[in-house]
């Protein structure tokens, strides 16, 4: 059975891709810290990190740091955290965000209804974002 990510890989389920490559894709999540946060997640359904082949968790990570540095441009953040949790979907996940403090690190601040429309607009901004730093080949266009 797959996951709810390869779901939303195949389409069977919408995301807000920002990112798509032959090895990974990146989305925003339906659930954020703050605005603009994005799930990395590789097309291999793969549980832990901890069980990823280094080279792909070198290429989600080089995807990682791409959208963190993309989203301090389109947020205006101070930095762009990065965990990887997994607790919430069996297929391995870094949740990158533009954060400006610690506080942006708890997860009771998880904003569970998040407005539709804010989040393509956020989508859209990160897109944008990603293009002007020539990444293009790889940002869809929604």
């Amino acid at each position: 059975m797959s996951t709810l990510f390869t779901r939303i890989i195949n389409g069977e389920i919408p995301g807000r891709f920002v990112w798509k490559d032959d090895v990974a894709v990146a989305f925003l999540t339906i659930g954020p810290l703050t605005d603009g946060h994005t799930l990395v997640v590789p097309r291999q359904e793969v549980d832990r990190w901890t069980d990823v082949p280094a080279d792909l968790l070198a290429k989600l990570t080089a995807v990682a740091q791409t959208i963190g540095k993309a989203q301090v441009e389109a947020f205006g953040s101070a930095r762009a955290g990065l965990t990887i949790v997994g607790f919430e979907v069996e297929h391995l996940h870094l949740h990158v965000w533009p954060v400006n403090s610690m506080a942006d690190f708890d997860w009771a601040h998880v904003d569970h209804n998040p407005d539709p429309e804010k989040l393509d607009a956020n989508a859209e901004r990160l897109r944008e974002a990603l293009r002007e730093a020539g990444h293009g080949e790889f940002v869809p266009e929604s």
